[in-house]
């Protein structure tokens, strides 16, 4: 019969101790994200946009989904249909995994974007996409939950100023939970492989 030193017991069991925790380690791994791991954060939790049919939106409306926010308005001449050109190309990438992605694009300028206009707007990149308008008030509290910048910057007459704004995507997981910002000028690619690791 074969029998083992106390020495080799010892060991023996520290290896298999090692080994098991180290696979232990694997199963709870966070995802390993290409844009800026916000998870913890709470971002987001108090939006409270207006849709294109006038119904007032918060996350809740879409869990069960992965949703990507981005604010933005209609009047930008290019920062903003690029960044909806790639979310547009991202859903592309997704293929039959977009059906469980909802991209949000909050306008930083209600005061010309109302939530039809918006809404097709939005929906002009894809049919999936939803466009979120309201009140200045509105648009304040959901901005701050998010930490996102916007500014109005005066142009020759009243009515043709300008918005700055923050142009990152924010990705939140089927719970409603902040995840990932990404950088707007991030490829479709590394968009859609953040959202891969949480669908």
């Amino acid at each position: 019969m074969l029998r083992f030193s106390d020495k080799r017991r010892v060991f023996m069991a520290t290896m298999v101790a090692g080994t098991l925790s180290i696979a232990l380690a694997g199963c709870d791994s966070k995802p390993v994200f290409q844009g800026t791991d916000i998870s913890g954060t709470g971002l987001g939790r108090d939006m409270a946009m207006v849709d294109g049919a006038g119904q007032l939106r918060t996350l809740a409306d879409y869990k069960g989904r992965v949703v990507v926010v981005f604010f933005g308005f209609t009047h930008c001449p290019d920062v903003c249909p690029t960044a909806m050109a790639q979310l547009a190309q991202t859903m592309t990438l997704l293929k039959d995994e977009a059906r469980n992605v909802q991209v949000l694009m909050i306008t930083v300028d209600p005061e010309r974007d109302t939530p039809e206009k918006l809404d097709a707007y939005a929906k002009a990149f894809n049919p999936s996409f939803t466009g979120l308008s309201g009140s200045t008030a509105q648009l304040l509290k959901t901005a701050q939950s998010f930490k996102a910048f916007y500014s109005k910057e005066p142009g020759a007459s009243r009515d043709e100023y300008t918005m700055n704004h923050s142009s990152s995507f924010y990705i939140l997981d089927q719970k409603g939970d902040a995840r990932v910002l990404v950088n707007g000028n991030a490829s479709a690619e590394a968009i859609a492989g953040d959202i891969k690791r949480l669908l």
